[in-house]
């Protein structure tokens, strides 16, 4: 029995480091220096996800990002696991009986164990079913974003357009994490998601388009002219509510759903089982709703210049990847007369890392 005991540890932490070593190799991306005429001072931008955390820093190599899953997972306490987790540099802290791995590490061990991780954000905001929502979040940010000289450098952090009716929920969620990074040094600002979209990818506009993050936990939405944000909103329909809902028609679990989405999914063809049916299905309700929320928003507001040169609008954030989505998108806006010149819908560079981009961007233009 002892020895049949071994055999099951050593398997167990074969699978950790493996897995550890992994996430390794995945947490750090370089890309070519920025092309920005942003003084390159040591400003920082962080894009707080309901699904990632990224960090992103620029050097005299170019950018640099790093990530960690927004998500933890709880498992029964022993030194043979918070040893394994140790060594491999697992984030986690203790809580009476039970290990809380948070991170990308979380993945690892719902993996393991069949589970689904949880998140500590929900529908782009704190999530107040969650007791340890805000330690957790505090845990990633401490891994990512590093103590410096008080007011030194300058940092942006993105926050969500307010939903109907949840102002009040934005006020609480910017002003709390605002003060953990004040904490760490920085001279802190925020800047809404979409806007921080249109820093990254149109400086060659003069900063002037729509720019949308569709991730996880809702769509994010801003008008810009010359940088300034006329209009900024989100709708609480993101990759989340994707899942959920194909999840709840076709009986999978939502990691199953996921996997195919992330990796099997192209809106451009017809489906291949139930599972991708009811993904097209509950895209094209998440496209129709977010072009209809366009229309009536920009429709309305009072504060839209007279512009003769048509915009463009930039799509980004982990919902847009699978094939198809700018072509979906495009479908439904040509079904109706939208309230100012388009001249273009295209994705951004790297729709993942593009609102971490545009705050750092925009931290080095606050520089």
């Amino acid at each position: 029995m002892p020895k049949k005991n071994d055999d099951t540890n050593e398997s167990r932490l074969d699978k950790i480091t493996e897995a550890a070593e992994e996430i390794a190799k995945h947490q750090t991306v370089a890309v070519p220096p920025v092309k920005t005429n942003a003084r390159n001072d040591k400003a920082v931008g962080v894009d707080i996800g309901t699904s990632k955390i990224v960090f992103a820093e620029n050097g005299d190599d170019g950018m640099t990002f790093y990530s960690q899953t927004n998500a933890f997972i709880e498992v029964d306490y022993s030194k043979f696991t918070e040893r394994i987790m140790n060594e491999n540099n697992i984030l986690h802290h203790k809580v009476d009986n039970a290990l809380v791995v948070y991170g990308d590490g979380a993945e690892i061990f719902a993996n393991m164990l069949n589970a689904e991780t949880r998140r500590p954000m929900r529908k782009g905001l704190l999530n107040p079913s969650e007791a340890r929502a805000l330690d957790i979040i505090k845990g990633i940010l401490d891994d990512l974003v590093k103590t410096t000289a008080p007011r030194t450098p300058q940092l942006c952090f993105s926050i969500p357009g307010a939903p109907e009716n949840a102002e009040t929920d934005i006020i609480y969620h910017e002003a709390i994490l605002k003060r953990h990074l004040d904490q760490k040094g920085y001279c802190v600002k925020s800047i809404n998601e979409g806007q921080a979209v249109i820093f990254s990818e149109l400086e060659n506009e003069n900063f002037s388009g729509i720019g949308i993050s569709a991730g996880g936990g809702m769509c994010n939405v801003c008008l810009s002219f010359l940088s300034v944000p006329l209009l900024s909103y989100s709708i609480t329909k993101g990759g989340d509510y994707i899942d959920d809902a194909v999840s709840s028609v076709t009986g999978e679990v939502s990691t199953r759903v996921r996997d195919v989405k992330e990796n099997e999914l192209d809106l451009r063809k017809r489906p291949k089982n139930d599972i991708e049916d009811a993904l097209h299905i509950y895209y094209d309700d998440l496209i129709k709703t977010l072009v209809t929320s366009l229309n009536e928003n920009i429709g309305r507001t009072s504060k839209i210049p007279k512009v003769e040169q048509p915009v463009p609008i930039v799509l980004s954030g982990g919902t847009v990847m699978p094939p198809g989505f700018k072509e979906r998108f495009e479908f439904f806006m040509d079904r109706g007369t939208f309230p100012i010149p388009i001249n273009g819908v295209r994705i951004a560079d790297d729709p993942l890392t593009a609102t971490a981009r545009g705050s750092l961007i925009a931290a080095m233009y606050e520089s």
